[in-house]
């Protein structure tokens, strides 16, 4: 973890603010959209989890995977 948070932070806020420039046409929404797919799918087979939530934790597992590489 050599990154401070706040390199990491505004790495995400330029990635976030990207993603609503761009749309599809940005590189990380697509592999975010994919991670929000199968969380919501993990959520409506895991009965623990409810589908929004799978929904949320997939899209934010995806991003955070995203922003460290």
């Amino acid at each position: 973890m050599s990154e401070r948070p706040d390199d990491l932070l505004e790495q995400a806020k330029a990635e976030i603010s990207g993603m609503a420039r761009q749309g599809l046409a940005h590189p990380s929404t697509k592999p975010v959209l994919t991670g929000a797919a199968i969380g919501a799918v993990a959520g409506v087979l895991l009965p623990v989890v409810t589908l929004p939530i799978g929904l949320v934790a997939g899209a934010g597992i995806a991003f955070w995977n995203r922003i460290r590489r």
